[in-house]
């Protein structure tokens, strides 16, 4: 049998406790809880050393099933799209990564996604398989990224995240919006839209804290210094759109972009992860990130 393939190991697999069922093998199993997957797919993988047990030996076809057996297994997506950007690496130590991550480059493996990924790039790039983020940013944003090197201080960093210790600025070019009065503080309860991945404001209880300040007036178009308090999934782009101002180039708001659209290289999402800010939490010190990127008019 094969063995993995370098990109496999640098790669963490997918992992499944064996579901009850009346299967006789684990490629039984597989076929039948993953439908989408055809059989043939999954023997394939099994011959490539892609599907492995608990201690991370490779199995195969004829592996009996066992109800909670635990095994491990590398999602694939065939002929998958070359991003054509370029990360780039800001800052390495033993326990912190800090990345400028470019527009339309997914964090991490999800979709139609799986290598061309930030976390697979750097786990490759690096030859650290430790790699985790400590928070994430849309695709389509472009911007700063920290991963914990070492899962020894990771939860000291993820922390952070957790009890709201970082100061984050992000900039935007969006709308002018000269008939509101800046800074201005947006404050609203951010919940499920349509379609699914989409979010927008609802009623009830605010969930969602913005701090938005005008950096910079270009006529039609204005630069927006954006201090997110929480954290919430679109948050910057809700809040701007809602205020009448959508971020330029923006495929998901006010209205979703056809997914031809939405990947338009030539048109990236004008808004920025720009700088992080925080006290170490192992040595006490001041640290502060700023990206190397721009948003161009």
């Amino acid at each position: 049998m094969s063995a993995p393939s370098p990109a496999t190991t640098a790669m963490r697999p997918s992992t499944l406790h064996l579901p009850q069922g009346e299967w006789r093998t684990v490629l039984d199993c597989l076929s039948a809880h993953f439908p989408a997957i055809d059989r043939a797919t999954w023997l394939a993988r099994m011959q490539r050393g892609r599907v492995l047990d608990a201690a991370g030996a490779p199995i195969d076809a004829a592996h009996p099933y066992r109800v909670g057996l635990r095994i491990h297994y590398f999602r694939e997506v065939p002929n998958e799209t070359a991003i054509p950007f370029v990360e780039s690496v800001l800052h390495h130590d033993e326990h912190l990564l800090v990345v400028d991550k470019p527009h339309f480059l997914p964090v991490i493996p999800s979709g139609a996604y799986v290598e061309e990924t930030l976390l697979a790039r750097l786990t490759r790039r690096l030859g650290n398989p430790q790699l985790v983020p400590l928070h994430r940013i849309d695709r389509h944003t472009a911007g700063l990224v920290l991963f914990s090197t070492n899962p020894a201080s990771r939860d000291h960093y993820h922390a952070l995240f957790r009890e709201r210790q970082i100061d984050k600025r992000y900039e935007a070019i969006a709308p002018a919006l000269p008939q509101l009065q800046f800074p201005l503080q947006r404050t609203t309860r951010l919940v499920r839209g349509e379609p699914f991945f989409r979010m927008q404001e609802g009623p009830g209880t605010p969930n969602s804290d913005t701090r938005i300040e005008v950096r910079e007036r270009n006529g039609a178009l204005w630069r927006y210094a954006l201090y997110p308090v929480t954290g919430k999934q679109h948050q910057l782009r809700v809040h701007l759109a809602a205020l009448g101002a959508p971020i330029c180039n923006d495929p998901f708001y006010p209205q979703p972009l056809p997914v031809d659209a939405a990947d338009d290289y030539s048109r990236p999402l004008k808004l920025l992860a720009q700088q992080l800010r925080f006290r170490d939490p192992l040595s006490g010190v001041e640290r502060e990130f700023v990206s190397g990127l721009e948003l161009a008019w």
